[in-house]
């Protein structure tokens, strides 16, 4: 019951105590490095419907990723504006993504499960990343999670096979005009 009251507060961040409960964390938030491992997670009922367990296995890390467009040089030699390439390119991945990839880097032994969103300001946005260690035995114990362990969900954020990944690649359409979405599109277009 208590997350219900929990997922209330969060679904409106401005209009509840979460709104000032995180200006005082962003304060430090700011000051640490970009890939920071928690013990708890900040979102307890979004971490929970997303598949993280309080047991050993998982590990949860905060990750900052700096928002706005892709930050290009302006080249030196003569164009004109439009073909200058600096702005309006925007990057073809969420910032989402951008941020499990990271941590995937940063913890190259665990897998991804899944993130969610839990603060930003002007400059950066932080994620929440639920990671498993495929190796340990409580996770090969566990008959709901145990699936991570096996060969082809191998660094499955770096192939766009968390739920982030499939989004950016419109895996969330079925049916009727989605046609040319599976298995991808550069299959769809004979592309090898």
């Amino acid at each position: 019951m208590a997350y219900k009251y929990i997922a209330e507060a969060w679904a409106k961040p401005e209009k509840s105590y979460v709104k000032e409960l995180m200006r005082q964390r962003l304060i430090k938030w700011r000051k640490q490095s970009a890939i920071v491992r928690i013990e708890k997670p900040t979102r307890i009922d979004r971490a929970r419907r997303l598949g993280y367990k309080a047991k050993q296995g998982f590990v949860l890390a905060r990750v900052r990723v700096r928002r706005g467009g892709l930050r290009k040089k302006r080249p030196k030699a003569g164009r004109r504006p439009k073909r200058m390439g600096v702005k309006k390119y925007k990057p073809a991945k969420s910032m989402r993504l951008i941020g499990e990839e990271r941590t995937g880097k940063k913890f190259p032994n665990l897998e991804v499960l899944n993130s969610y969103w839990v603060a930003e300001d002007g400059r950066s946005k932080w994620f929440e990343i639920i990671m498993v260690d495929p190796h340990h035995p409580a996770i090969k114990a566990d008959k709901e999670v145990n699936w991570i362990a096996q060969k082809q969900h191998h660094k499955r954020v770096f192939r766009g096979l968390t739920s982030a990944g499939k989004k950016i690649r419109g895996l969330r359409r079925k049916g009727r005009g989605a046609e040319k979405v599976r298995p991808s599109r550069k299959a769809a277009r004979g592309e090898k």
